[in-house]
């Protein structure tokens, strides 16, 4: 449905085209999941590397997992939600630790 509208000084008709509202991507949370394996060290390290988080944010977060078994490294669409995990599983799975991490919607 447009509308159009003529101008008499450009001898100009224009037409309005109303536009469709974009719906925002759903965001889904990467959850670092709690082993008795994965040294602190290299989840600090994935943090900063992979989630470009400040030491002091990427100990944070560490130290969450650690006490609470879960904790979020980051909100991020789909897609790179899903390539942060495989990278972050990759990259364990080189060092030998099972570090599992998981994705969930973000809610709100």
């Amino acid at each position: 449905m447009s509308r159009e509208k003529y101008d008499p000084d450009s001898n100009v008709v224009t037409e309005t085209v109303p536009q469709k509202k974009l719906k925002r991507p759903t965001l889904y949370k990467v959850l670092l999941h709690n082993d008795n394996y994965t040294t602190r060290e290299f989840v600090v390290a994935v943090l900063k590397e992979v989630f470009h988080k400040s030491e002091t944010d990427a100990v944070q977060i560490m130290l969450h997992v650690h006490y609470n078994g879960v904790g979020v490294a980051g909100v991020y669409t789909f897609e790179v939600a899903e390539t942060k995990i495989r990278t972050v599983e990759a990259a364990a799975r080189e060092n030998g630790f099972p570090l599992r991490l998981s994705m969930e919607p973000e809610e709100g």
